[in-house]
């Protein structure tokens, strides 16, 4: 009697290693700066010659393009939907030096996008990511599991919160959340419209011992970018401020966050 061949073994299917070259840009809540954060850290790096990429992963507050004044003939929502792939979907800049890859407003967010889309689209965020020195991403608001997902493809997760209790409240959530589903994971905190640098500091240290105090870990301080009147100024005009005011301090602030983060 012939002895039946065995079953090959299935290998488990390994998870795909966080993109180094990628920062993800959250906050938990909106209203905290963290597109415009998102944006002028994109033009920082490529002002420093990188490569960079600027990723809106939000299909229902999305206003990347709204704030640097571009019309997009393409989206993130034909990249859902199949249409396109996120190369066809990508777009240049070229008064930043940066490309761009737009969401789309009020088409829904991407907690409706099944599972298999999901992954297909984060799958081709990593391997896009590969031809540039940073891509950005900026996250939508909230932890829905689709913006968990585009955050679990970063190297370094950057959450942005300023010193009002419900902001620092949401990015304490988000920051939970995170380290829970990727313990070990390179988590930095932005303190976003301070009225100081000793100020924003402070607003860091709250932050960091109730990390500290219920999570055990001590995320590090990315930087704290000075509230500036000059911001709300440029993105009325659709300009980046780097741009527009590269001198202001909030300007200043961001590029030095940025040669940190490249200097790591």
């Amino acid at each position: 009697m012939t002895t039946p061949t065995p079953p090959a073994p299935v290998l488990a299917r390994a998870v795909p290693p966080r993109g180094r070259n990628i920062m993800a840009v959250a906050s938990g809540k909106g209203g905290v700066g963290k597109t415009w954060f998102a944006i002028t850290l994109t033009h920082a790096f490529a002002r420093r010659g990188r490569r960079a990429l600027l990723f809106d992963g939000d299909l229902g507050l999305a206003n990347v393009d709204i704030q640097l004044g571009l019309m997009p003939k393409h989206d993130l929502g034909s990249v859902v939907a199949g249409r396109l792939t996120l190369n066809q979907a990508m777009m240049r800049y070229e008064a930043g030096g940066f490309d761009v890859v737009a969401g789309r407003s009020g088409s829904g967010s991407l907690a409706n996008i099944p599972l298999s889309r999901l992954q297909t689209l984060t799958e081709d965020l990593r391997i896009t990511a590969d031809a540039y020195d940073k891509t950005v991403l900026d996250l939508g608001a909230g932890v829905e599991k689709s913006i968990r997902a585009l955050a679990r493809c970063a190297g370094t997760i950057l959450v942005v919160t300023t010193d009002e209790p419900t902001a620092l409240t949401d990015a304490y959530a988000f920051i939970k959340i995170s380290a829970a589903e990727s313990p070990g994971a390179d988590i930095r905190i932005v303190v976003n419209a301070a009225n100081s640098t000793r100020e924003g500091e402070r607003t860091y240290n709250t932050l960091l011992k109730a990390c500290q105090g219920f999570l055990k870990i001590s995320p590090p301080l990315a930087g704290v970018v000075r509230r500036d009147t000059r911001v709300r100024e440029a993105i009325r005009n659709q300009t980046p401020i780097l741009t527009r005011h590269p001198n202001a301090e909030a300007a200043i602030d961001v590029e030095a966050i940025a040669e940190r983060l490249l200097a790591r």
